[in-house]
């Protein structure tokens, strides 16, 4: 039984609520197969087990813009090692037969375009997937893909950066399970301070929505996910999290799911 058999909600984008039911929420990014799916899976577990709320799940691109060096690294990684779609399918399948953390896909629109949209979207709907990232998605353009997660029940999430100005309250009354805040120009990456006027954002963001928002790019430890999640929601963490699979490999799990632990700690201080 997934998820979407349960009763518990209607679609799979409704799993999303869960994240932030309990009040704020830490959200952890991966890049599936770096360095294998079997090491992928017990992450999440492990993710899961130590408090993470959501957890977005990178599916690899040979050309992924919005990726600093850290996680561009960790895609090519994955796509020498073979990883691809289907075998990413599988593997959450196998996860939402017992995991009811929710999990979104972050990924490019080549990838669903070269799969076929109805058949990647519909297929997320089946296996629990509750949304879609697309950095590369302008908003203007999300129409390509907006009627078909409507279809399925899969939230196409939004990202709101400091340089969508005069687009912010747009975007926000359009928004579907969760706003991401980009938390400062330019790609993913560890940051030592994070100086974009956070508050003014999503003081702009909550006039338009009610839905909650959290703030990604650049944090890496407690402190800073502490303060970003007391201005908003939540925190979301890749980069540093990637680090540590780096350096880990095979047995990544463990160290990440203190490091998770540890994060979930400072954003409930909030």
């Amino acid at each position: 039984m997934n998820r979407t058999d349960t009763g518990l909600y209607q679609k799979p984008a409704d799993y999303i609520r869960e994240a932030f039911k309990d009040g704020k929420a830490f959200i952890p990014f991966i890049t599936c197969g770096d360095p294998d799916l079997e090491t992928t899976e017990k992450i999440v577990r492990s993710m899961a087990e130590n408090g993470a709320d959501l957890i977005e799940l990178g599916i690899p691109f040979s050309d992924p813009t919005a990726e600093g060096p850290v996680i561009q690294d960790a895609n090519l990684r994955a796509l020498k090692g073979g990883v691809t779609t289907d075998k990413i399918f599988d593997m959450v399948k196998r996860l939402c037969k017992d995991l009811f953390t929710p999990m979104v896909f972050m990924t490019y629109a080549n990838v669903i375009f070269s799969y076929g949209a109805d058949k990647f979207i519909g297929t997320c709907a089946e296996i629990g997937i509750s949304g879609l990232i697309l950095p590369d998605l302008p908003f203007e353009e999300k129409e390509e893909f907006d009627d078909i997660c409507q279809k399925y029940g899969v939230a196409l999430i939004s990202l709101i950066a400091p340089t969508s100005q005069n687009r912010i309250a747009m975007i926000a009354k359009q928004a579907q399970g969760f706003v991401y805040i980009v938390s400062s120009l330019g790609v993913t990456g560890v940051r030592s301070e994070i100086n974009t006027d956070i508050p003014s954002l999503v003081k702009l963001i909550r006039k338009n929505t009610s839905l909650p928002c959290a703030v990604g790019f650049g944090i890496s430890v407690p402190a800073q996910a502490a303060k970003m999640a007391s201005i908003s929601d939540g925190a979301i963490v890749g980069s540093a999290i990637i680090k540590l699979i780096a350096q880990y490999g095979r047995e990544a799990a463990g160290p990440v799911g203190q490091y998770v632990r540890k994060m979930k700690e400072a954003v409930l201080t909030c």
